[in-house]
């Protein structure tokens, strides 16, 4: 019950009572709803933003984060599964498909490099799991580019294979001077002694001594690319590019049978032995070059001799003797 008011009127000199207007009780109430109302929303607004109260939506973002986590954890698994895969395919690459095409390996420094340099995440950064997403990321990353250049590796690989026949002729796979016309295999490839200043030096070449006039034989398919003597030292000298990276040299011809320009198959006659240029006397000076690298010629006699004839030919080259040029 409201306490009742008066006022002392002085005129009739009498207290009477204080009548309150209802529309002031009106503004009362409203002014205390209002108060009520707003103290209400910012508790409530409190609350939300405490651990300790979880709206049906906060259960629910909980919940897809937790379900996110695991499909990340999921997806990295798998990955390693196809990493491991992938390396597997990587290794027969390496040391199966591109020794048998004769192709170097691709290093695994280039197979597995990163995105070194600009922050490519810097969009993922900021976020509760932004880790867990950049690192997921990184791994797809590098796993896109692993399959890339694996897949252009089996993409040469296969050209490689269409190309076989080709391959297998265009290797320098015989004697270049017949075993019946050969005097003798006079220097092999390696360090030997320098005939005209007996300084030891690399030979980079084979030497097969026989009567001038003898024939040369082109020791795989090719394209001839010299028939001249302008290189010192080697007197009238046949260059063949057999492609695939392989090339030969035949030196100090008599005369040739070969023209530049001209495709020659393996077993054709070039040209003959002689002793022009740099030479001790008549023979034929051998190379093998394999992508602009001189290799030993010995490697590559599968061809035309016999394994008794490899083992004899291959003795008398590493003997370290006098090279006749």
């Amino acid at each position: 019950m409201s306490k009742v008011k008066y006022y002392y009127d002085s005129e009739n000199l009498a207290y009477r009572k204080i009548k309150t207007r209802k529309t002031k009780k009106i503004g009362v109430v409203a002014l205390f709803l209002l108060a009520s109302a707003l103290f209400g929303f910012l508790g409530f607004i409190i609350l939300l933003n405490t651990p300790y109260f979880e709206t049906p939506k906060d259960r629910l973002q909980a919940r897809e984060i937790d379900n996110l986590k695991l499909n990340y954890a999921i997806l990295n698994k798998k990955m390693e599964q196809v990493n491991g895969v992938l390396d597997a395919i990587e290794d027969r690459d390496n040391n199966l498909y591109r020794v048998y095409f004769n192709k170097s390996a691709i290093p695994i420094e280039e197979r597995k490099a990163g995105f070194e340099g600009v922050n490519r995440y810097a969009a993922l950064e900021g976020y509760d799991n932004s880790q867990l997403v950049i690192n997921t990321t990184k791994k797809i990353e590098v796993l896109s580019k692993e399959l890339a250049i694996q897949s252009k590796s089996l993409d040469v690989i296969f050209k490689l294979a269409e190309a076989k026949s080709d391959l297998l002729s265009a290797i320098p796979a015989i004697q270049p001077v017949r075993n019946e016309n050969l005097k003798r295999m006079a220097s092999g490839f390696g360090y030997r002694a320098d005939p005209f200043t007996k300084v030891r030096k690399m030979h980079e070449g084979m030497d097969f001594t026989a009567k001038i006039g003898t024939p040369i034989y082109a020791t795989g398919d090719g394209i001839v690319t010299k028939a001249d003597n302008t290189a010192s030292g080697f007197g009238n000298h046949i260059v063949i590019r057999h492609g695939f990276g392989y090339e030969t040299l035949y030196a100090h011809l008599s005369k040739y049978k070969a023209r530049a320009g001209q495709r020659i198959k393996r077993g054709d006659i070039i040209g003959y032995v002689g002793s022009t240029g740099r030479s001790e006397g008549p023979h034929l000076h051998y190379e093998v070059h394999k992508d602009g690298k001189v290799v030993n010629p010995l490697n590559f006699y599968y061809g035309n001799i016999s394994a008794v004839e490899y083992v004899a030919i291959a003795q008398l080259a590493n003997q370290e003797n006098q090279s006749l040029d």
